[in-house]
């Protein structure tokens, strides 16, 4: 079943998969992209946004690693005072602009780490820029932590927000620069993954938390009030640890020598067991494929089927990229400028 599925959404009847807010466009099989590996990396689990030096914190077996430009890794934060994580969680990260936030006398740190904290008192923790981690913030224990993303908006007054997920229902919590807590919401539909807010041209969801669901294939809005809506249906397969789990927005400067990155984590014994690397596509690939500045880019856990919606009067979404049927994404995904 699952088979049929995946060769129905995946051919040129997308629209046939399901409804949207706006209207489905479906693209040429011919013009689609394909996610390429760009660096092996052990227990790959998610990537933040490029540092002032443009490396890339890389979250990875429990540990940190940094991706200098040019593909070198190195261990990050793993001295006296740094970070570590239990083996088997799925800890995301997000990395700080240096906003500062509004109706609080402080700003995030630049390059400032905040990763998941799952175990003991659910939380977050703050790595700084020198790999020094320390607890900056405990939640309720209300579900599974399972997103983060900063608003670089300021609809959520640049706070950093944080999913957590119970049964059918998900929290989300907005966190200012002191490490204290705002709960947007208690009741959001079921959501999981790469949790990003969208930049001002996206149309009236502009300013809201955009995030998956992989059991759905549906994208929500959760919107600074808390209020739910749908974005649009993906129409890409979906069910847990199969579905749309990684989202990522498209920077305005997008252009030639860009890339879009995201982590395809080993997981054996999974349907989708992996690859224990970075997957890559460039800019030019991906403009091809009808892809632009500002567009949601969406992405199933399994097998690394890719969307680009597009949202102004109404929302278009187009599949515009594969990856190998192997493939297991975790996290965001991110975009890096030319090394």
């Amino acid at each position: 079943m699952r088979a049929v599925m995946i060769a129905t959404c995946l051919g040129l009847t997308l629209a046939a998969c399901g409804t949207s807010t706006g209207r489905v466009t479906a693209v040429s099989a011919v013009t689609r992209a394909r996610w390429t590996p760009a660096s092996h990396i052990p227990r790959v689990l998610d990537l933040s946004a490029p540092r002032r030096d443009r490396a890339l914190i890389v979250a990875t077996a429990g540990r940190l690693a940094l991706l200098r430009p040019g593909g070198a890794v190195r261990p990050f934060a793993s001295g006296r005072g740094g970070y570590s994580s239990p083996s088997g969680e799925e800890p995301y990260i997000a990395l700080s602009s240096g906003q500062r936030v509004s109706g609080s006398s402080c700003r995030f740190g630049r390059d400032t780490l905040y990763v998941l904290r799952l175990s003991r008192h659910p939380g977050v923790t703050e790595v700084d820029a020198q790999g020094r981690a320390r607890l900056f913030a405990k939640l309720p224990a209300h579900g599974l932590e399972n997103g983060i993303a900063f608003d670089e908006t300021g609809h959520f007054g640049h706070r950093l927000l944080v999913t957590a997920t119970a049964g059918s229902q998900t929290s989300v919590y907005a966190i200012d620069c002191r490490g204290a807590i705002k709960t947007v919401t208690r009741n959001a539909p079921k959501l999981e993954g790469g949790i990003a807010v969208a930049p001002a041209t996206f149309g009236r969801f502009a300013g809201d938390l955009i995030a998956p669901d992989e059991n759905s294939g549906r994208i929500y809005a959760i919107a600074p009030d808390g209020r739910s809506q749908v974005v649009a249906d993906s129409g890409l397969p979906h069910g847990g640890d199969v579905g749309v789990e990684s989202a990522g927005f498209v920077p305005a400067r997008f252009e030639s020598g860009w890339s879009a990155l995201v982590a395809d984590r080993l997981t054996p014994g999974n349907p989708h067991p992996g690859d224990d690397v970075i997957l890559r596509i460039d800019a030019g690939t991906l403009s091809a494929a009808g892809v632009g500045p500002g567009d949601l880019l969406v992405a199933t856990e399994g097998g690394a089927y890719t969307d680009a919606i597009r949202c102004a009067g109404s929302c278009a979404v187009r599949h515009v990229a594969d990856g190998r049927p192997v493939a297991h994404l975790e996290g965001h995904i991110v975009f890096t400028p030319p090394s």
